[in-house]
């Protein structure tokens, strides 16, 4: 950070023009980038400095000195960026039923400061300490139908964007906790594609960890299988055939693990 200097943000790809102070418009200058001659493309307009579209290569301290004397009039610190596109936003609970977390990334980077206002409906939201990307909501204390809406918008210099989610209480779904590595669920739907996610601890003095990389799954059932037909060779003589009972096929199903 350079003291004295203001910032300016613009966008990447765009022309920009710096002013010198509150100079006049006949005002002669001379312009120098971190000490040294602009050699970018640009145009010079009496006090002003206009950049010819700018990238990354366009970031630093620029210093305009008045003619004939040289005296130095003003410094700007130019930072080159991009407008915030729509978050991406996903809540979980590993304390249900007291409340959940959500968190959220930018898939794209914005090269300047960027901030992330964030609420959720009808709810208080209170900011990790430690995580800068994530808030922790308690559910109310009586149970409610109404959906909770999660709405996070990305605000830099250039822009901003929202994502919302919205869900019920009554669509969290929880699973004993276990010491074992593998868990047998028998409610989920054929056909509907599930996502499947895992958190751990170690034991009761530990935090939770974040989330595993999300697996899409969808089961499926299989075909039953053909019944063979018994012949009067198969049987033993001296045997009474016994009725053939089969059951029905395996369901091979998976469904999401909400902690």
């Amino acid at each position: 950070m350079h003291f004295g200097a203001r910032i300016q943000y613009e966008k990447i790809g765009s022309d920009v023009t710096m002013q010198c102070g509150s100079l006049d418009n006949d005002a002669s200058v001379t312009w120098k980038v971190n000490g040294t001659d602009v050699k970018a493309r640009r145009r010079e307009e009496g006090p002003r400095l206009i950049l010819m579209e700018v990238n990354m290569s366009s970031n630093g301290l620029y210093s305009c000195f008045q003619n004939p004397d040289g005296q130095r009039r003003d410094q700007i610190n130019l930072r080159v960026g991009l407008p915030p596109k729509e978050p991406q936003v996903t809540c979980r609970s590993n304390t249900y039923p007291k409340g959940f977390y959500c968190s959220w990334h930018l898939q794209h980077p914005t090269y300047i400061p960027t901030d992330f206002e964030v609420d959720v409906q009808p709810l208080e939201v209170t900011r990790d300490e430690v995580h800068k990307n994530r808030c922790h909501v308690k559910f109310p204390e009586l149970f409610t139908s109404f959906p909770y809406r999660v709405n996070v918008t990305a605000v830099n210099s250039l822009g901003r964007a929202s994502s919302a989610i919205s869900f019920e209480e009554s669509s969290i779904g929880t699973v004993e906790l276990s010491d074992s590595t593998s868990h047998t669920i028998t409610d989920a739907y054929a056909g509907k594609e599930y996502i499947i996610q895992l958190a751990a601890k170690d034991m009761e003095i530990g935090t939770w960890s974040d989330w595993s990389v999300a697996v899409h799954a969808t089961p499926w059932m299989e075909e039953p299988k053909p019944i063979t037909s018994t012949t009067e060779s198969d049987i033993i003589p001296g045997m009474h055939e016994l009725p053939t009972v089969r059951p029905s096929a395996p369901h091979d199903l998976c469904s999401p693990i909400k902690q």
